[in-house]
C-alpha cells in the first residue's frame, strides 16, 4: 500500500469519526469518560473534537485530491493525536480503563502515523482528482487541473 493511499485512509477515518462525535456527540462523551458523558458540556468537547478531526481529515484528502502540500496538514494530525495521547495518560480513573487504554493506543499509533506519512509525502505527490470529500466541498477535478 503506498502512503498515499494510507494517508487517505486515515484522513477518512478521521473524517468517520468527527462525523459521528457530531452526530452523537453523547454516546462518544459516554464512551470517553463514562456515565458523565452524557453531560451538556461533554457533548460540547465531543462535537468540537468531531469538528477538529473532519477539518484534518478534509485538509488531508483535498490535499491529495489536489496535488497541494499535505506535509502541514499530517503533521497537525499528528500533533493533535500526541495530545489525545497524552490526555488519555493524564486522565487516570476520569476514564473507564478500556476508553483510556484503546484511546491512548489509537491516538499513539495515529500519531505516529502522521509523522511518518507526513516524511513519505513531502514533497506532495501529484493530484490524484476524484476524491468524493473533496468534491463534496467544491474541490472538483475539473478545479484541480484548471488551478
Amino acid at each position: 500500500m503506498e502512503p498515499r493511499d494510507i494517508a487517505i485512509g486515515l484522513a477518512r477515518t478521521r473524517i468517520a469519526l468527527g462525523a459521528v462525535a457530531l452526530a452523537v456527540p453523547g454516546p462518544v462523551g459516554r464512551l470517553m469518560v463514562g456515565s458523565d458523558g452524557s453531560r451538556p458540556g461533554m457533548r460540547l468537547f465531543a462535537r468540537m473534537i468531531g469538528g477538529r478531526d473532519i477539518a484534518l481529515g478534509l485538509g488531508v484528502v483535498i490535499a491529495l485530491d489536489r496535488g497541494a502540500p499535505v506535509r502541514g496538514w499530517l503533521e497537525a494530525g499528528a500533533f493533535s493525536d500526541g495530545v489525545d495521547f497524552v490526555a488519555c495518560l493524564l486522565a487516570g480513573d476520569d476514564m473507564p480503563d478500556t476508553a483510556r487504554v484503546g484511546g491512548a493506543a489509537s491516538a499513539a499509533g495515529a500519531a505516529l502515523a502522521g509523522i511518518w506519512l507526513s516524511r513519505q509525502l513531502d514533497p506532495p505527490p501529484a493530484a490524484s482528482p476524484g476524491h468524493p470529500e473533496a468534491a463534496a466541498t467544491g474541490h472538483s477535478p475539473e478545479r484541480a487541473t484548471s488551478s
